[in-house]
């Protein structure tokens, strides 16, 4: 049988300590949450069995300005708690509000390994598209002969 007064409590305080305050019951019904409470919520289900590290792959598309904010909040605070978060994301300005390093891959490939402090957007952009390369160009691994 499940005690849903213990759940309740145990949400609410899951939810408190990560920051979570849009949502006004968590008796409310999903369907009826905005994207960005959504996503908060799939982040704290997430905690619940006391993970080490969490994966999150496009935490933030299609939010909105202020749902995005809350969410890298969110993000943060999982940091804060010693979590290792490792966030998958086309939004460089996203991943460079959150992230200590980035890992670029390009056809299947480790294209570029950065910290967000030594690098810039441009750097990443590169080394996602392959200009440093010459304009999309995979490195060449041996000479051509001549």
């Amino acid at each position: 049988m499940l005690n849903e007064t213990a759940m309740e409590q145990k949400t609410e305080e899951l939810l408190a300590s990560l920051g979570v305050t849009t949502v006004r019951s968590v008796r409310t019904e999903v369907e009826r949450l905005s994207g960005g409470q959504r996503q908060a919520i799939a982040i704290a289900r997430s905690l619940l069995g006391e993970p080490k590290m969490v994966l999150l792959d496009e935490p933030t598309a299609a939010l909105g300005v202020v749902q995005t904010k809350h969410i890298l909040d969110l993000i943060q605070r999982l940091r804060d708690r010693g979590l290792g978060v490792i966030v998958i994301s086309h939004n460089l300005a996203d991943v460079f509000k959150v992230a200590d390093r980035v890992t670029v891959l390009r056809l299947g490939r480790v294209a570029g390994d950065f910290k967000i402090s030594d690098s810039s957007q441009e750097e990443i952009v590169a080394a996602i598209t392959g200009a440093e390369f010459g304009g999309g160009q995979e490195r060449p691994t041996e000479e051509a002969p001549l």
